[in-house]
């Protein structure tokens, strides 16, 4: 009798750690194809052809069933080059896991078809296009990015063109008489001073009034700037 029970008590062990083996698990390919969809649509924008590799999750990582993935860029990743995605479950059980993303795009890019000085405002003849990957942000790829701006630095034959080198056209000078507006509540006040620095459109500059005090304001236009609260 007792190898009896014995015997059931093991079967039933049997069917217990079959059942727990056969509970259904989140599928790790749906998962993916969430995250790659995700980086597709975010990335439709970038100049050039995009290349999306989504890294495999490891088959030990079991994970409940969810209903509904929600994909989304963690906080500090770039949608280029190496980086993270993470899928998340927006219902019950609640998960979260990241996958490795490699996002190459590969674009014309602009490079300086001759020794640049500091200073030189930029024209079309200044630019050559040359495919290659586009492995940061800020990298120039149309010639409307550069054409009329100005560099801060010289740059060599070949060198590749990127925004932060470059400055928006001058609309303000040093030592140019500029006209500053304050906006408040209802409101507008404009007075002269003395621009204190060289700036373009966006830019910030300092400007002496009348009363000797120094004011830092955005530049808005040729010869005028704004405060606003």
């Amino acid at each position: 009798m007792n190898k009896r029970l014995a015997s059931l008590f093991l079967l039933i062990g049997c069917l217990w750690g079959g059942a727990a083996l056969a509970a259904p698990q989140q599928s790790h390919a749906a998962i993916r194809a969430a995250a790659l969809a995700y980086a597709q649509a975010q990335s439709r924008d970038l100049p050039g052809e995009v290349r999306i590799e989504v890294t495999a999750i490891d088959r030990r990582l079991k994970l409940e069933p969810c209903d509904k993935l929600q994909a989304f860029l963690p906080a500090g990743a770039k949608l280029i080059g190496k980086t993270s995605i993470g899928v998340r479950c927006t219902t019950q059980p609640g998960w979260r896991v990241f996958l490795q993303t490699d996002i190459k795009v590969t674009a014309d890019l602009l490079v300086a078809s001759r020794p640049l000085a500091q200073g030189t405002v930029l024209s079309a003849a200044d630019l050559s296009p040359q495919r290659g990957e586009l492995g940061r942000p800020g990298l120039i790829t149309a010639p409307e990015q550069a054409i009329g701006k100005t560099l801060k630095f010289a740059i060599g034959t070949g060198q590749l063109l990127r925004q932060d080198m470059l400055r928006a056209p001058l609309l303000i000078r040093q030592g140019q008489t500029v006209t500053l507006r304050a906006h408040g509540n209802g409101f507008v006040v404009s007075q002269q001073g003395i621009a204190l620095n060289d700036t373009g459109e966006g830019e910030m500059v300092r400007i002496r009034t009348a009363t000797s005090q120094v004011i830092t304001a955005r530049t808005v236009a040729e010869g005028m700037a704004e405060v606003r609260p």
